[in-house]
């Protein structure tokens, strides 16, 4: 029986309590075990990947933060094919180079997302303050 360590009730000592968790088959694994499962999962991470890359395009022209949410399903597409992975460090590389064109101290940038983040929180507790 292990001790339960004060503080420490992370998913990784619940596995820990409950057994030798690195023989038990996680939810992928069990998917990918037929072809058939294999084929219905790389449809299933192409449909949510593709929908979140072409959300994130259309936040570019849009409000919202386009580049991240490209990322994000970039992201999740690398997860299963590769090119997506090579797409996913072009597209960072890109968006670097843009950043640093902007002239901005590192300082600067730091200081309007922080200060974005704040306002963004602020109207939020206002909202729903109400």
């Amino acid at each position: 029986q292990l001790q339960k360590a004060p503080g420490r009730d992370s998913i990784c000592c619940i596995r820990e309590r409950n057994g030798n968790h690195k023989n038990k088959m996680n939810f992928r694994t069990w998917i990918k075990k037929t072809q058939a499962g294999r084929v219905f999962w790389r449809v299933f991470i192409g449909l949510i990947g593709g929908t979140i890359t072409v959300l994130g395009s259309i936040a570019l022209i849009g409000p919202g933060p386009g580049i991240l949410i490209v990322l994000a399903g970039l992201g999740i597409l690398a997860t299963e094919f590769a090119w997506a992975g090579r797409v996913m460090m072009t597209t960072k590389k890109i968006a670097a180079k843009a950043a640093e064109r902007t002239g901005m101290k590192p300082w600067v940038k730091y200081f309007l997302i922080s200060g974005g983040a704040v306002v963004s929180i602020i109207t939020i507790f206002i909202y729903y303050s109400r």
